[in-house]
């Protein structure tokens, strides 16, 4: 059987970089292990499949090279960029089912913002083995620590990882089967570690992401971390802008500059919800044989 690919750069910065991701449009005729085998020949961290779906715009289902899992910001901004392109899809708001319910897209302007859920805390006790673990497992110290290690979730849980400077973000040591065992321990997705330096002025922070769990080492752009980290800047940092611009991409080997925007709406009882997006481009496609 042969099945088309597209390969969607997405959360890209002016058009370069981002975080390719591969999108297969026509996924009702694909089972599971299927789909895990197209996954797997694609190689990319995550590959979205489009299927029809009764309650929402589309059903999408997220698999990397190894598993199926429940959400993929990136995946989901390559595909919904795609559908508009092909003009399978308008502007304005609409709707993707997954493994766990329904969220809400926006498509305007040629920009793309996924839903996340408002935001829940657990930080790291910063006596405990735990968080010299933690340091241990990416090179450093925990006296290197801006503030302790805490592990925000706004439906997919990450450890945010403060650090001073962008040379401690840029010359962490990830050690991947210990980052893989406290993942596993934690419950998380991975490590999202950050700076408040940039290299735009009048962005946020600067990013890299570690996941080998998922048999993700280190991907470029993670519009499901974005999330977390824009409300751990708002609620435990004191940064009180809605709108937050996080760079990633471009401290990893071989850099790929991204760009993730996250939307915070407050109310009264805090981050009521978010929106977390940016742009994609769609530079190629392939045929894969299962």
């Amino acid at each position: 059987m042969r099945i088309d690919v597209h390969f969607v750069n997405s959360l890209t910065d002016n058009e370069a970089g981002g975080n390719p991701a591969g999108v297969v449009t026509e996924g009702d005729a694909l089972n599971d292990t299927q789909k895990l085998e197209v996954a797997r020949q694609v190689g990319l961290s995550e590959t979205a499949f489009v299927s029809r779906s009764e309650i929402a715009t589309i059903k999408l289902e997220f698999f990397t090279p190894t598993r199926q899992i429940a959400h993929c910001g990136h995946a989901t901004i390559a595909t919904f960029s795609l559908l508009r392109q092909l003009g399978k899809v308008a502007d304005g708001w609409l709707t993707k089912e997954t493994v766990d319910g329904c969220r809400s897209v926006l498509v305007e302007g040629g920009e793309v913002l996924m839903e996340q859920r408002s935001p829940t805390y657990s930080e790291i006790d910063g006596k405990s083995a735990l968080v010299t673990r933690i340091a241990q497992s990416i090179g450093t110290l925990p006296a290197d620590f801006h503030v302790m290690p805490t592990v925000v979730s706004t439906g997919n849980r990450f450890l945010i990882i403060a650090l001073p400077d962008e040379r401690c973000v840029a010359e962490a040591r990830p050690d991947f089967p210990a980052i893989k065992a406290i993942s596993d321990e934690l419950d998380l997705i991975g490590y999202y570690l950050y700076c408040t330096s940039t290299k735009v002025a009048g962005r946020h922070a600067g990013t890299r992401m570690f996941a080998p769990r998922f048999g993700i080492n280190e991907e470029s752009a993670t519009g499901t971390a974005a999330g977390p980290l824009a409300c751990f800047l708002h609620d435990r940092m004191g940064i009180e802008d809605r709108h937050i611009t996080i760079e990633q991409g471009r401290l990893m080997q071989p850099a790929s500059p991204s760009v993730i925007n996250v939307n915070l709406e407050i109310s009264d009882c805090g981050i009521s919800r978010l929106m977390a997006g940016g742009k994609a481009v769609v530079p190629s496609s392939k045929h894969v044989e299962i």
